[in-house]
């Protein structure tokens, strides 16, 4: 049995990452960053690799001061989609 699109964990990801990218509340410079890590997760290539690089982003995102804390909240539940895949 082959899962479907919306099945796929890193596609829901993806999907998750684009509404919290699309959030109002969200500084630009924190929707860049998103928009990149949208964008690895949207390459071809190995999924472990794919999420580590994901990971790293996030990481370095999280370490951003001007972030609400919902929107922190939302990165770290991102973090821990990405860590079960």
């Amino acid at each position: 049995m082959t899962k479907t699109k919306a099945e796929d964990p890193i596609q829901v990801i993806i999907e998750t990452l684009e509404m919290l990218q699309e959030d109002t509340t969200v500084p630009k410079n924190l929707k860049s960053k998103l928009l990149g890590t949208i964008a690895l997760l949207k390459e071809d290539g190995e999924p472990s690799v794919k999420v580590n690089k994901a990971l790293n982003e996030l990481d370095e995102i999280n370490e951003y001061t001007n972030i609400q804390s919902h929107t922190r909240t939302q990165l770290w539940n991102i973090v821990s989609m990405l860590e079960s895949v």
